[in-house]
């Protein structure tokens, strides 16, 4: 049976997913345009987020820190590639209190001038390097079109910025980001993801290279997930950010920068979730066990209702107990809409015959097992089997949805009917990417390592290819 508040996922994709924004109580709508209320379902999964990448962060050496809000005018326009990229999305604070500013302000809409900036500062040695830094914080980016999650004016996010002594070190540096990227999307979110190279023109503004991690939603469009730059020397000459190397000589340090948002969290629903509502991996769940008794009433269900609940709890479970007066088809609903892992059921019939029912969210099976099983180890199996299966679900659905071909009225034929990442040569010239555009807005998504054959021709214009390209179109 499916939930009546949310529409069916392949009538109305785009209907769909805000039904599940909202009757999962992820994010609700404000009265600021283009900018929404996360909710506590959805800053819960965000904390959760926040909490898993940010171990991975320190383990390979990074802290954080935390840098103004404002930038002034002439200090953003320092580095020309950056401003010019970013100068539509800019909002300007222009006055203070009753006083008009001397000097335009602007609202961070990414932080690599302020963190150059202050790194002129502090270092003048290589002994001083590398700086690891990165900070959890807002940004806010004038958008025209918005939607929870994917676009909002203003949203959350992580970013490193990082300061090295060598090229070397910088792009190892970037890479090694984007593996943890990859690692994370792939083992947390159950998100296959597939890495590599931004062409030059979709590059980050102010960035030598982009690499970047693409996933591809229910519907065939793709979500750029997560992206690590190498900046080279370019920010660092800008806002002269120079050390005595070895050789007692001045030379300017090498950046890198690297980003994931609370976009990560519409991947994930856009991703796993279906008709009943929110579909979560287990290992990103906040709670991943609900434990619903059938009769508050009856002491012994009571009773082993925390008995489980404790023992998962103290084996690093997140279990809950449901103990609203509301009816158990009330309460199995709203559980598999919130996307709960696993739920618990402990009804009266259950103890007369020494058995209670788990139910997996991912498939809704129901399993039925003994009332004085080891409890733990079955759920463990459970979320580990949720958890692989989501995985497993999303990547066939993105082979099902990877199409290869060199025959652009094929790519227009794939587009119109079932869209999704097209793999298709690409001779390097920049026309023949706009021109790949026409179709849908088709974007380059990223550039693999595949080696390109003698006779590989360019998808649009015939002449010989220099690269295999990832193509699709993008929210």
């Amino acid at each position: 049976m499916k939930n009546k508040a949310i529409t069916p996922r392949n009538e109305d994709f785009a209907k769909w997913y805000t039904d599940v924004v909202r009757a999962a109580k992820l994010a609700d709508y404000s009265n600021v345009k283009g900018c929404v209320i996360l909710e506590p379902n959805g800053y819960a999964i965000w904390e959760k987020i926040q909490s898993v990448l940010d171990k991975m962060f320190k383990e390979t050496g990074h802290q954080n820190v935390y840098l103004p809000l404002l930038i002034p005018e002439s200090l953003l326009s320092k580095e020309g590639e950056l401003v010019e990229g970013f100068a539509p999305e800019c909002a300007w604070v222009t006055q203070g209190g009753n006083n008009t500013l001397d000097e335009r302000l602007a609202i961070r809409p990414t932080s690599e001038t302020l963190f150059s900036d202050y790194y002129s500062s502090k270092v003048k040695s290589y002994r001083d390097l590398p700086k690891l830094y990165n900070q959890w914080c807002n940004v806010l980016r004038w958008e025209k079109e918005t939607r929870p999650f994917l676009r909002t004016r203003e949203f959350l996010w992580q970013e490193g910025h990082t300061l090295h002594e060598t090229e070397k070190e910088a792009r190892e540096e970037t890479l090694r980001m984007l593996k943890i990227y990859e690692k994370f999307f792939k083992e947390y979110l159950a998100i296959p993801v597939i890495t590599g190279q931004k062409t030059e023109k979709e590059k980050f503004a102010g960035a030598e290279v982009t690499y970047t991690c693409e996933a591809l939603m229910y519907n065939g469009v793709a979500l750029q997930s997560g992206t690590s730059h190498y900046f080279g020397q370019k920010f660092s000459k800008a806002y002269d950010v120079k050390f005595l190397n070895r050789n007692n000589e001045w030379e300017y340090a090498y950046q890198t920068s690297w980003g994931v948002s609370t976009r990560m969290i519409g991947g994930l629903i856009m991703v796993h979730s279906d008709e009943n509502g929110l579909v979560l991996p287990p290992k990103i769940a906040p709670r991943q066990v609900v434990i619903v008794p059938i009769n508050q009433d009856e002491q012994e269900i009571v009773d082993l209702a925390n008995e489980y609940c404790k023992k998962l709890n103290d084996s690093g479970i997140s279990a809950f107990i449901d103990r609203t007066e509301k009816s158990p088809g009330f309460k199995f609903a709203e559980h598999e809409v919130n996307g709960i892992p696993v739920r618990i059921e402990i009804g009266k019939r259950d103890l007369l015959n020494g058995q209670v029912t788990l139910a997996k969210r991912d498939t809704r099976e129901r399993i039925v097992v003994d009332i004085k099983c080891d409890i733990v180890e079955k759920v463990k199996l459970l979320l580990d089997e949720i958890q692989n299966n989501l995985y497993n679900r999303a990547l066939e659905r993105r082979n099902e949805l990877t199409y290869e071909t060199d025959d652009i009225d094929e790519i227009k034929k794939i587009m119109d009917t079932k869209p999704g990442f097209v793999r298709a040569h690409w001779c390097g010239d920049e026309a023949c990417e706009l021109k790949m555009k026409e179709i849908r807005g088709m974007k380059s998504r990223c550039i693999t390592e595949e080696q390109v054959g003698e006779n590989d021709k360019c998808v649009v214009c015939g002449k010989k290819a220099k690269h295999m390209v990832i193509w699709g179109i993008q929210y």
